[in-house]
């Protein structure tokens, strides 16, 4: 470990000048009218092996640069969406200008007359698809989430937003991070009105950007591209609302950009389940989880600059306090070989008070073009107070089993610091590379819990049994990875890495179970429900990769052994040392091609080992619920799954029809799964613990069988007659999942068919529609009990509609329509809920916005879901908030630099 640092810090204080360094710049104005042509994407490619070696955009005045560049010959690609690409070749010598370069409009020829199209909606290129925010119709005072949501494949699917079916895990603005991984955050606090475009993509991680080689890695992401005249300035939103039953809402989001120094602050205080800035209190979606009543109070902080010409720095800040108050009923039918139609009911009522923060930061410092050092800590610190209460009864056919009833009173905190340092180097040889690496992780856990429970249990005979107890438990966790790799050219078209990584994640686990009198003070530790852990994970892994790269064509394999040591270690109440050692060839395979610039085909396997958590591994036995114990087991082995993906993208730039399809698959061995003892006699799991007649335990093993296969589609047209944009998704997803009860195993096979239908409209800025509709029906089979097999249908629709009327009067609409079928008796089948606005425009612009809102119209939102397992079918069911009337004001925020002109601030807000 000391010698690799050491060697990090030996290339950072000596580098030699292993070759000379130039200059390339040049300008980039329009071919029309020979003016220069801000914010144009210039790449700077590595010809041999098409590698891109550095990016910028040009400045204000159409001019552009790249330092510390090789000799060497290299192709200079120029982009801007509406515009053809421009390919130029230079061959770097000595400090190199090479002039004007002109960008042409892209036209389509008539009769040779040129006839300029409306704005191109996108193009794809590679895995990138980009669209035009141009072609896209929204209100002036729209999020970047509403121009998101009507681009063709994206969705917002139970709560997330989602890209060619996948979630959306980050955004970035101009290609720097936006409040870190919130995307939530980030989406609410833009405005659309100042988005050029949107590119969709997977990152790769920070390892595989530096090396070149894809390791599986990657974050479905969303790069945010600003308009050049939006990003000195002053803009955001503040908002204001007080209803009926002293419902409120306060909050403001404010950006103030200056080229590359941004700042962003966003604040929000309410009571109406908002958990995230939105000026519109009829959100749905995102913003306004469906659990619960909700109290939040949350600032957020995003800054990001250039410290010179070597430096860029990225950090978010969060700061959150919420009070959710919850009430849930569920019903759970288990799946038992007698058929004795055992079932378990349970009410409970949940105050909980939690107050987070979290930091991101993400530095990085090019000391040349060739050595850069990335560094990317995250902190994060929670606190939770919990005040709780539930009633739980198991019958049968028979009759009653058990009920119990259990308060609960808790504070957790959690303390969390992962760190990843990165360098790397690139020399002078095209393709020759070195990157070093070091990850640590930092995380403490402390729970301190009081809980009185009054059990029944029903069978041989009744017996009463009271616990009054104080559970604590403090969990912390250290771990560090190394890591190097090396790369090589070999040929002009193939290269080949080496690396190696060595890593120790060491948890220590410690919970202590205290009997306690009727005023809370400890008598005796319970040694049955005590115990202290400690677990230690080391792994080494050795890899060899080799790629080989064509114009259209590029492949890469790669083979992993790894070598790890798993060790358990339990001192209380009794000692034990368990030591296993595993040994894995982890293979992996990658090819992309390309067949025009337009359409793209790509496959992906890898195979990856999991080892187990340590709550899965803890053996001390959790009685929080006495009627459902659970417990680890020490015995687990790591898992081992092979994972396979392709996927299909296509864009026809002439009819503006995007398709995307893609087909997926998991084999996991050795998975870690539920094993549940559901007793049908009285069992004795240790001494004075007896898990009664109906109760259950439930530990995790290893069985092997799970795979699964989904694939997924979405097909994206406009509509010409009118002005909209239609897409159609779908898609089949079927599970083999195995499970155990009572030492049988019980295998679930579902099978989910899914599809949806979306009409975004693209009229005006006046007028503003979006419609979706998803459907799912769901098929489960159970192998210990058919009877319990199960078919059940979901369908959802949306509408949201923004109307600006006669004298700037402002009609809003969103409707949510739900429809469940198969659903437990008592559990309501469907849910209508209208939210409705009406208000007006005010001041000069349109800047201010007074209105009438109510949410939930009719009264009958509510919030229904269904879960199955291995074990149980389960329907469950919370509060949510319902009706309720709001006066409400928004003001947006608009003011420009000096130096904007009449006509940016005419084209961005009239």
């Amino acid at each position: 470990m000391k010698y690799l640092l050491h060697t990090v810090l030996l290339f950072l204080c000596f580098q030699p000048a292993f070759a000379q360094q130039y200059t390339i710049q040049g300008s980039i104005q329009h071919a029309s009218g020979n003016t220069p042509f801000p914010n144009a994407t210039v790449s700077l490619i590595n010809t041999p092996d098409s590698i891109i070696l550095s990016e910028t955009v040009t400045h204000s005045d159409g001019t552009f640069d790249f330092e510390d560049v090789a000799a060497g010959s290299y192709l200079l690609r120029i982009q801007y969406l509406g515009y053809e690409t421009l390919d130029e070749q230079v061959e770097v010598t000595k400090n190199t200008t090479i002039g004007t370069l002109y960008l042409m409009e892209s036209a389509r020829l008539l009769d040779e007359v040129t006839i300029m199209m409306r704005p191109p909606v996108g193009e794809q290129r590679g895995d990138t698809t980009q669209f035009n925010a141009a072609a896209f119709q929204t209100m002036k005072d729209a999020t970047a989430q509403n121009l998101i949501e009507k681009m063709p494949g994206m969705g917002n699917e139970d709560g997330s937003l989602q890209a060619q079916g996948e979630n959306i895990t980050q955004i970035l603005v101009d290609g720097k991070p936006f409040f870190g991984t919130d995307v939530k955050a980030a989406l609410q606090n833009l405005p659309a009105e100042i988005i050029q475009s949107i590119q969709v993509f997977d990152k790769l991680s920070d390892k595989a950007e530096l090396s070149g080689f894809d390791d599986g890695e990657r974050l479905k992401t969303i790069n945010i591209i600003t308009k050049p005249n939006s990003r000195r300035g002053l803009f955001g939103k503040a908002s204001a609302g007080y209803g009926d039953n002293d419902r409120y809402m306060a909050g403001a989001s404010v950006n103030a950009f200056n080229e590359d120094q941004r700042l962003t602050i966003t604040g929000l205080t309410n009571n109406i389940n908002a958990v995230d800035y939105s000026a519109d209190p009829n959100s749905q979606g995102e913003v306004r989880p469906q659990n619960g009543i909700i109290n939040t109070n949350r600032i957020g902080v995003n800054y990001t600059d250039n410290w010179g010409e070597k430096v860029e720095l990225n950090a978010s800040y969060l700061f959150n306090h919420r009070k959710n108050f919850g009430e849930s009923s569920l019903f759970r039918e288990y799946v038992l070989p007698d058929d004795d139609g055992q079932r378990y009911t349970e009410s409970s009522t949940n105050t909980r008070r939690n107050m987070e923060h979290r930091f991101d930061m993400r530095f990085e410092y090019n000391i040349d073009s060739n050595n850069r050092i990335l560094f990317r800590p995250n902190f994060s610190a929670e606190l939770d107070k919990e005040s709780s209460f539930f009633t739980g009864n198991t019958s049968a056919n028979s009759g009653p089993m058990n009920q119990t009833e259990n308060r609960r009173q808790a504070t957790n905190s959690d303390i969390d610091f992962d760190s990843r340092l990165y360098y790397s180097r690139r020399f002078a040889k095209p393709g020759r590379s070195l990157r070093l690496g070091l990850e640590t992780g930092n995380h403490k856990n402390d729970d301190d819990a009081d809980r009185q429970a009054a059990n029944i249990f029903y069978d041989p005979a009744e017996r009463l049994e009271n616990i009054s107890q104080n559970i604590v438990r403090v969990r912390k966790g250290f771990s560090w990875e190394a890591s190097a790799s090396y790369t090589e050219p070999i040929g002009k078209r193939g290269m080949v890495e080496l690396e190696y990584e060595v890593g120790n994640r060491k948890d220590d686990s410690d919970q202590l179970t205290y009997d306690t009198d009727e005023m809370g003070n400890r008598l005796r530790i319970d040694t049955m429900l005590s115990n202290t852990f400690n677990s230690k994970y080391l792994a080494q892994e050795a890899e060899i990769g080799y790629q080989y790269a064509l114009e259209k064509l590029r492949v890469q394999v790669e083979a992993e052994f790894q070598h790890a040591q798993l060790t358990n270690d339990q001192e209380f109440p009794r000692t034990f040392i368990l030591h296993r050692t595993f040994r894995s060839v982890l293979p992996s395979a990658r090819i992309d091609y390309e067949f025009t610039d337009s359409k793209n085909l790509e496959f992906d396997y890898d195979a990856r080992t999991n080892a187990p958590s340590i709550g899965d591994l803890q053996g001390a036995i959790d009685n929080s619920n006495p009627l459902h114990l659970r417990t680890g087991n020490p015995n687990l082995d790591q898992s081992y799954s092979n994972r396979f993906r392709l996927r299909y993208r296509s864009y026809n730039p002439q009819t503006e029809r995007s398709f995307f399809a893609q087909v997926q698959s998991s084999l996991t061995s050795n998975n870690v799964v539920s094993s549940t003892t559901i007793a049908s006699e009285p069992i004795e799991l240790a001494e004075g613990i007896v898990l009664e007649r109906g109760a259950q335990l439930t530990r995790p093993v290893n069985l092997d069988g799970y795979w699964d296969l989904r694939s997924y589609f979405h097909y994206g047209l406009p509509v010409r007659f009118l002005p909209s944009n239609f897409n159609v998704h779908g898609g089949i997803r079927y599970s083999h999942s195995p499970g155990m009860i009572n030492d049988e195993i019980n295998t679930v096979n579902s099978m989910r068919y899914s599809g949806g239908l979306s009409l975004s409209s693209n009229i005006s800025d006046r007028i503003d529609f979006n419609i979706w509709t998803r459907s799912s029906f769901n098929n489960v089979e159970n192998s210990l009990r058919p009877t319990l097999n199960n078919n059940f249908f979901n369908q959802s629709t949306r509408v949201n509609y923004n109307w600006i009327l006669w004298q700037n009067l402002v009609y809003r609409l969103d409707l949510n329509h739900q429809f469940n079928t198969g659903l437990s008796e008592g559990y309501d089948n469907s849910i209508f809920l209208v939210n409705m606005a009406i208000g007006k425009k005010l001041l000069k612009n349109e800047r201010a916005e007074v209105s009438v809102n109510v949410y939930d119209l009719f009264g009958q939102n509510n919030n229904i879901q269904r879960d199955i397992t291995e074990t149980y079918i389960q329907d469950s069911q919370s509060n949510v908030l319902q009706r309720y009337f709001m006066l409400s004001f928004t003001y947006n925020i608009r003011h420009f630099a000096s130096g904007t002109t009449v006509d940016d601030y005419e084209e961005l807000y009239n």
